[in-house]
């Protein structure tokens, strides 16, 4: 069971991701990566996680030209802020989270 202080950094990773979309949840991964396996994990998994949407994203731009990323857009948008408001929680719980469709790189 991780402990109090690995609970708040790794919930923390998600929250601060609302206010700064990369950096924040980078500065914290990479500071505490190395002393806790718990924030490790989900700084890792919410790296993908970005990636992965932000790859979503870009495809869905491109197909606004036809006009069905303007129906996706919106779509992933919402994804992305349930899926990090339930990863928040799940961290802050202590248990682990694997978000549904992304691509795990790192």
């Amino acid at each position: 069971m991780p402990t109090k202080d690995e609970r708040v950094f790794a919930a923390l990773i998600y929250v601060i991701s609302f206010f700064t979309a990369f950096i924040g949840p980078l500065v914290i991964w990479l500071i505490k990566k190395d002393s806790s396996q718990f924030v490790d994990y989900h700084g890792r998994e919410y790296l993908n996680f970005f990636i992965s949407y932000t790859i979503y994203s870009i495809v869905a731009g491109l197909l606004s030209i036809v006009l069905i990323g303007f129906l996706l857009l919106p779509v992933i948008g919402i994804a992305l802020i349930i899926f990090t408001i339930i990863a928040a929680i799940r961290a802050y719980e202590g248990t682990d989270y694997r978000f549904p469709l992304i691509f795990r790189i790192l």
